[in-house]
């Protein structure tokens, strides 16, 4: 039982240290700085300090980039503590323990004279200690002045173009991202590789820091150790003066070598970290690549020196071979470089007439090959309008634009792909086209310098300019400078940018144009970010015994699009096709139980601030005429009424009348009518009034009472329109 409950005892005790070892690590090096340590556990520090710096060192050299090596920042101030511990501990040894001056003291730390002594010969006089002390001031001198002071410079300098190219680095990933070179998710990946790249060369800015410091306190804690020595060994211990100053300068070389080295590593690595490229290939294989470029460079490198070595033979025999000898291994090492290169220069060549031949044999591949596909959006841009997209000038436009496809996606539901951007020069300067699949959807002129001031009502004083009209909302505006702004808003004008008039106007093309975009590859990206948080829908959707393809999905979302209802509740359109699915395909059948589903929605859509729906009902007697004329095709196309003529006089002035009627008293044109004629009205009255808004009595009911509705008046047949109490 004692054995059990030691066993476990120790196994708790090893997984606690397994969770929690920085922690340990950072407690242990704290109490090194207060608390004497014995001699073992100095020697083990000492060797375990070694030990990482070189670690850390040669985990630099295979990394291929800085930033790869996130956590070296903070593993170069946990080493410089840990240093800076055994340092002191071993400082304290010295000064404490009793010294031999001469062989090995066995109350001093073995590192310490194993050092002490590999660097003076282990002898006992003065000069082997002067050349010991020679060899340890160079070995300082080089640290401080050469690495140290190098990779601080190159920490700063690095910090400061990261931060100063942050922003240069964003605007290059929004135009990838709005050209559609890269993905959303691609972007995301690589502005946070930006940031990422940012905070560590500033973290790595502070952190030479302390490895510059750590270096100077190197240097002090050496010079105590030699004078505290000195004045101990001769006050304490009795020795004399050539004696004290003999033995503790011995240890004091060798705790310095102890100290200096694994520095001058941490130094050396932070050099090469923040000197290092952006490459993916470690810096072994870069150096292996650039090294070999030409194998005539060794080549010439050898003749080269045994041509010296020659010219030497008169002055200096053993000089002669040795340079003979390098010459011709360079030569060899240049002559298999060269022929190697020559062998894959004739491999890639083959390569490339079998391509060539495979292209020809295909029937001129290479033509269809040039063919680009058609962009699903697009905006051309006219040669006056470049500065808007320059990152130079700061690229306006770009940032809008990335902004109308998140908000597109927030608004309608709708993944809007990718907007390409290039200039066209068959436009006008000041001109900008907006296409969809190569079409035009939109285009307008504007011009750079000034502003778009309309006039909403607010206007107390019209001010001069050149007329024109918001190609957004059809609105008269005009034209002013910029110098006029301040006038403009005093005056009551509403004042718009260039960038925001091009983003307001492809913000309203998207809106209006939502169905044309949405495409069988949008359609999957959005059942398959469903599938992420509801599988089981999303299966039996697709892999049901009534199961739907993409293409049936894209025609009843593209249906809902039409009349500008947002697609954002997929969850709840998919689950309705789950449930309709088994009865009927019918994309116009469906379309309507969607729409039944969402119909809060789409009423919450149209109330006013009273979260009143104001409507005008549809008559019986209209509804049954479109009934009576309707025509449903064999092909699934959309059915449709086709009235004679008298009839359509009919129902074009009732409707019109209704319409008219409404706007002339401030309100949205929306009409109630059966489920079941819904989409008649609106495919029948959507040409000749496109903001006419038809919702069925069912979606009304479905809204429940958490809307009101106020019934304007009835469209009648002959009768005209009597909006009622308004």
């Amino acid at each position: 039982m004692a054995n059990e409950a030691r066993k476990v005892s120790n196994e708790a005790v090893l997984n606690f240290l397994q969770r929690n070892i920085v922690g340990v690590a950072v407690v242990v090096v704290a109490l090194f700085l207060v608390i004497p340590m014995p001699r073992i556990l100095i020697d083990l520090s000492m060797a375990l300090n070694l030990a990482l710096s070189i670690v850390i060192l040669l985990t630099v050299m295979y990394t291929p980039r800085a930033t790869d090596f996130t956590t070296f920042p903070r593993i170069i101030l946990f080493a410089t503590l840990y240093g800076l511990g055994i340092n002191i501990s071993s400082t304290r040894l010295i000064l404490t323990q009793p010294v031999s001056f001469r062989g090995v003291s066995a109350s001093q730390s073995a590192m310490v004279q194993a050092f002490s002594n590999i660097v003076t010969g282990g002898g006992d006089g003065a000069t082997p200690v002067i050349i010991g002390m020679v060899i340890f001031i160079i070995i300082i001198v080089v640290q401080v002045v050469v690495i140290t002071k190098g990779a601080t410079r190159v920490s700063e300098v690095a910090a400061r173009f990261s931060l100063d190219s942050m922003n240069s680095k964003m605007f290059d990933i929004e135009s990838q991202l709005n050209s559609g070179s890269i993905t959303d998710e691609e972007a995301k990946a690589q502005k946070a590789a930006v940031r990422r790249e940012s905070d560590f060369y500033s973290t790595m800015d502070g952190a030479s820091k302390f490895v510059s410091g750590n270096v100077k306190a190197g240097i002090f804690i050496t010079v105590i150790n030699l004078v505290g020595g000195f004045i101990v060994g001769m006050v304490i211990h009795g020795l004399s003066a050539s004696e004290s100053i003999l033995s503790y300068a011995k240890l004091t070389i060798g705790d310095g070598l102890m100290s200096q080295i694994p520095s001058l590593m941490l130094s050396f690595a932070t050099g090469l970290i923040v000197t290092g490229s952006s490459s993916t290939v470690p810096f072994g294989e870069q150096l292996k690549h650039e090294f070999t470029v030409s194998g005539y460079i060794y080549e010439i490198v050898g003749a080269a020196l045994a041509l010296m070595g020659i010219s030497f033979v008169k002055n200096g025999a053993g000089a002669t071979v040795l340079l003979v000898v390098l010459g011709a291994a360079f030569f060899y090492i240049g002559f298999r470089i060269a022929g190697s290169q020559k062998k894959e220069k004739v491999q890639a060549e083959t390569a490339a007439a079998a391509a060539k031949a495979k292209t020809q044999k295909g029937g001129g591949s290479s033509d269809l090959d040039s063919i680009a596909p058609l962009d699903t959006l697009s905006l051309e841009l006219g040669y006056a309008l470049i500065p808007l997209v320059d990152k130079e000038k700061g690229a306006e436009l770009l940032e809008r634009i990335t902004r109308i496809r998140h908000e597109a996606a927030l608004d309608m539901g709708l993944i809007v792909p990718p907007i390409r951007i290039v200039d066209n020069m068959t436009l006008d300067p000041n001109e900008y086209s907006f296409k969809i699949r190569g079409i035009e959807a939109g285009n307008s002129k504007i011009r750079l310098g000034y502003y778009m001031c309309m006039n909403t009502g607010n206007v107390v004083e019209e001010l001069d300019g050149e007329k024109t009209k918001d190609p957004a909302f059809g609105m008269p505006a005009i034209w002013l400078p910029e110098d006029k702004r301040s006038e403009a808003e005093r005056s009551g004008y509403t004042v718009v940018d260039p960038p925001t008039i091009i983003a307001t106007h492809l913000t309203e093309i998207i809106k209006a144009h939502a169905a044309e975009i949405l495409g069988r590859q949008e359609v999957s990206t959005i059942v398959n970010r469903v599938k992420e948080t509801n599988p089981v829908v999303v299966d039996e959707v697709l892999n049901g015994d009534k199961k739907f393809t993409y293409g049936e999905i894209e025609k009843i979302l593209r249906a809902l699009l039409q009349e500008r209802v947002s697609i954002r509740n997929i969850v709840v359109i998919l689950e309705t096709l789950a449930n309709y699915g088994p009865i009927t395909h019918n994309t116009w059948d469906l379309t309507e139980k969607v729409r039944e589903a969402l119909g809060l929605q789409i009423c919450k859509q149209y109330v006013d601030e009273d979260n009143t729906l104001r409507i005008m009902s549809l008559s019986q007697d209209l509804s049954q005429m479109l009934l009576d004329h309707v025509v449903r095709l064999q092909d699934g196309s959309e059915p449709y009424s086709a009235l004679d003529p008298v009839d359509s006089r009919k129902w074009e002035k009732a409707m019109h009348d209704a319409y008219n009627g409404m706007r002339s008293k401030g309100f949205l044109p929306v009409v109630m009518s059966a489920s079941i004629v819904r989409r008649l009205v609106w495919n029948s009255t959507e040409r000749e009034m496109p903001d006419i808004i038809v919702i069925s009595d069912r979606e009304i009911v479905s809204a429940g009472k958490d809307i009101k509705v106020e019934v304007l008046g009835e469209i009648e047949e002959d009768k005209g329109v009597n909006i009622q109490n308004v």
